[in-house]
């Protein structure tokens, strides 16, 4: 054996999600890091190649950014699934939420082009999947609880 802790799948369904979110976000961050205009085709907005761009249009200079961000957070996410950390799975979805405004409401005030929403409705699909599944495995835990437990708060 090399020392290594086995490599474990999720355990419970809020760990699938996050682990299935977090892979995407790395697969993409990776994407963004190799092929930065096959990113920005894949979010429905044009490419423009690098021959189209001003000397001072810092595009992918961002999306390099923002794609190393991805598989960064990516990973964390993988690692917290196979650690089935479900305070780190409870912490996620607010900021998933906020993600998801944030991001809808750039393209509804002009700020982002239409295809855009994507990646909020993205944010926004995983944190309530998330939710889901997190409110799901609440409700089973509290039902194979004993009666004097419940009514003690516990």
């Amino acid at each position: 054996m090399s020392g290594f802790p086995p490599i474990r799948t999720p355990r419970s369904p809020s760990g699938w999600t996050m682990a299935v979110f977090g892979a995407l976000a790395a697969l993409l961050g990776v994407v963004g890091l190799v092929a930065p205009e096959s990113l920005i085709a894949a979010m429905g907005l044009e490419p423009l190649g690098s021959a189209h761009r001003a000397p001072v249009d810092h595009t992918r200079t961002f999306i390099t950014a923002s794609s190393m961000a991805a598989l960064n957070m990516g990973v964390y996410y993988v690692l917290a699934a196979f650690a089935d950390w479900r305070a780190f799975f409870i912490w996620t979805v607010p900021f998933r939420v906020l993600t998801c405004a944030v991001f809808t409401l750039a393209v509804v005030s002009g700020r982002a082009p239409t295809p855009f929403v994507g990646v909020g409705l993205w944010e926004g699909a995983g944190a309530l999947a998330t939710a889901i599944a997190l409110r799901a495995e609440h409700r089973r835990r509290l039902a194979t609880l004993p009666e004097p437990a419940l009514r003690s708060g516990g």
